[in-house]
């Protein structure tokens, strides 16, 4: 959810979109631009949300305790948030009523994703029905995405950078499920890269799937050894992002050069709204 502090001749434009529910009353977000504010500061935010700054964090992060709190938070964030959209559609035009079902996913249920996870963009009602119509199962988790998985890496080595942490719950149900699934010869496939972190933060050394719930901060890099994931679908992402080491790591860094000297060959679709590719693990 994406707020702004209108400006003035006085105070800047101050926009904060919430990433993390720490409390009822309590968010972590990014402010823009963030060296404005300082821990103390009060913000308007719309026409009935205030909020104080509790603390501020590294890069843009601030913690944020609203007048508000609870359901009473929740409606004012609604009737007055916009949806996040990436920052390539919101520097063309602003949000409006068809991004709500547009970017979003037919998986989605719950509110607390701070982006729609893109690679569930692609299903509809239609495909999965020729899914289930080929024998293929499905399960799901639930994940809340996180704004580490955009932030672009600037570190020079990648054992330097902090990877933010994501929120998932994988059920004991479905781990016992996608066990016997591989057990049984089948491969199992991720939509989405954090649908992958989820179920590889929930493998043990062996491969088993466990019930998981919490926080996971897995940075998957090119020689990381995957236990729960053969197949992931997933959309073309920017070098030298996180994502983009995943998808190395996953099906080998040549592979993914091949690929996408075609993506920009035949001006294929990156972002959101962009191509998918089915990616097989390489070990």
């Amino acid at each position: 959810m994406r707020l702004a502090r209108p400006g003035s001749a006085t105070s800047p434009k101050i926009e904060v979109t919430l990433h993390k529910r720490l409390a009822p009353d309590r968010f972590l977000a990014f402010a823009k631009p963030a060296r404005k504010l300082e821990q103390g500061d009060n913000l308007a935010l719309g026409q009935s949300i205030s909020a104080r700054v509790a603390r501020r964090g590294e890069a843009g992060e601030i913690e944020l305790q609203f007048g508000l709190s609870g359901s009473a938070l929740d409606a004012a964030l609604s009737a007055e948030g916009e949806i996040p959209l990436p920052p390539y559609i919101a520097g063309k035009r602003s949000p409006d009523h068809r991004d709500a079902s547009d970017y979003q996913t037919i998986f989605a249920h719950e509110a607390a994703s701070v982006a729609a996870p893109t690679a569930g963009l692609h299903f509809t009602p239609e495909l999965f029905a020729g899914l289930q119509a080929k024998g293929i199962g499905r399960e799901t988790v639930t994940l809340h995405v996180g704004a580490g998985t955009f932030l672009p890496v600037s570190a020079d080595n990648t054992e330097d950078h902090r990877m933010h942490s994501e929120w998932a719950h994988l059920s004991a149900d479905t781990a016992q499920r996608l066990n016997s699934t591989h057990a049984s010869g089948v491969r199992v496939a991720a939509v989405g890269t954090t649908s992958l972190r989820t179920l590889e933060s929930a493998a043990d050394a062996e491969g088993q799937l466990h019930a998981f719930t919490g926080e996971t901060d897995i940075f998957i890099t090119p020689g990381y050894r995957f236990r729960a994931v053969d197949v992931l679908l997933t959309n073309f992402h920017l070098p030298r992002s996180t994502l983009f080491m995943l998808v190395s790591a996953f099906s080998g860094l040549e592979t993914m050069r091949a690929a996408y000297t075609e993506a920009i060959r035949e001006k294929y679709r990156f972002y959101s709204y962009g191509d998918a590719c089915l990616l097989f693990r390489r070990q």
